[in-house]
């Protein structure tokens, strides 16, 4: 395994995250720095989301023809001189303008980092070093989240984003010195994709359509528990902020081991499908008893670790399914993938604000089991496809 490779996609992962997701806990701060409202400021991670996919998918188009290593070398410097231009403007708009140019650097660089661990690893491996490179996305949860919060009291959010423009840096960095290692295999594969080439109808054949399919049930879950989790715990159990530290984190590590474990899942079981429906499936069932039976906090910070862990086992062998495409096509699949994983967010977001408005809590149970039921359900026509077969006939 790259583990150059994949230990730089991760941190620079981890930097993309970190690039809105840290924004989270200051918002007050935000909205007085530039004299709008609290909305003005929370609809920018709406902005963040269309356009990282967006970019996405333009980005994985471009990997495919012009190779990824471009990508993998701007894209954080890209992202970390958006991120400074963040804490120099005074404008609102102007802000919003940089926020659009960090989304579109995070979106080039998250399709990048995927389509080139993809091609540098074999299909043995492919499922473990997929789920190395998503920790960083976990990371940002069980540590920049929290770390920001600490240290912004000393920085503030402008420091914070100089901050994680850093660990932007050191990716590019890191990428940078392994630029000729990471570009041999690449130099090959663009010549074969030119000598034939795929159109994007071709590459989304029924068994990728219904991967996507899946992943926007996935991601609906998973956004309604991110979202709502922290304020589902200060309103049942009437808990201060500084109270739901300790669930929060139970959470994230439950993401990160279940990423990690859905790896070895993805690699030592061929047939990816089904190990992602079934634990789609666990995850729907921890999610019911989550939000419907309440004894306790105890009780309800390991139900939350429960759905995480099962959720983020269920991703890894979905990513490597969908990387099980003929090489050519593989950066625009991978582009597409952030694109429709941004579909699930959006959906979330909206869907989990009307819920609670007109049902409140309780009804988040039932819905994420049934997206997660259907996630499942999505995949069964395909479940005997196994992880070395080609999911777009070449």
């Amino acid at each position: 395994m790259p583990w150059a490779l994949v230990i730089s996609c991760c941190i620079g992962m981890f930097a993309a995250t970190a690039s809105s997701s840290t924004r989270a806990p200051f918002l007050l701060e935000m909205a007085t720095d530039f004299a709008v409202g609290l909305p003005a400021i929370a609809n920018l991670f709406g902005l963040t989301a269309v356009v990282w996919g967006i970019s996405s998918f333009l980005s994985g188009k471009g990997a495919d023809r012009w190779g990824r290593q471009i990508f993998l070398v701007i894209s954080p410097a890209g992202l970390a001189t958006s991120l400074v231009a963040t804490v120099i403007i005074e404008q609102y708009w102007s802000l919003v303008v940089c926020i659009g140019f960090v989304s579109i650097f995070c979106g080039s660089f998250s399709t990048a980092s995927m389509t080139e661990v993809s091609l540098r690893t074999d299909n043995q491996q492919r499922g473990r070093a997929l789920g190395w490179v998503m920790s960083g996305q976990s990371l940002t949860l069980l540590i920049g989240i929290p770390l920001a919060a600490w240290i912004g009291g000393w920085i503030g959010w402008r420091g914070v984003q100089i901050s994680v423009a850093s660990v932007a840096i050191l990716a590019g960095i890191l990428l940078a010195i392994n630029a000729n290692n990471n570009s041999k295999m690449p130099r090959d594969i663009n010549k074969r994709a030119n000598s034939k080439q795929l159109t994007l109808r071709q590459a989304l054949t029924a068994p990728v359509v219904r991967l996507f399919s899946s992943l926007i049930m996935e991601r609906i879950g998973f956004g309604l528990a991110t979202f709502y989790y922290p304020s589902f715990l200060r309103t049942l159990y009437d808990l201060e902020i500084e109270a739901i530290a300790l669930p929060l984190a139970g959470f994230a590590v439950g993401n990160i081991t279940g990423t990690l474990l859905g790896g070895q899942l993805a690699d030592r079981f061929p047939f990816r499908r089904v190990s992602s429906a079934g634990m789609l499936l666990l995850s729907g069932s921890f999610a019911l008893a989550w939000f419907l039976w309440t004894p306790g906090l105890v009780t309800t910070a390991f139900l939350g670790i429960g759905f995480s862990l099962f959720n983020a086992l269920s991703r890894p062998p979905l990513m490597a399914a969908l990387a099980d495409v003929p090489t050519e096509v593989r950066g625009v699949i991978m582009g597409l993938n952030s694109s429709v994983a941004s579909i699930g967010w959006l959906t979330a977001s909206v869907l989990g604000g009307w819920l609670y408005l007109v049902v409140g809590f309780k009804g988040f149970g039932p819905l994420m089991l049934f997206v997660c039921v259907i996630g499942a359900l999505i995949l069964l026509p395909d479940c005997r496809q196994r992880s070395n077969q080609l999911t777009v006939n070449e």
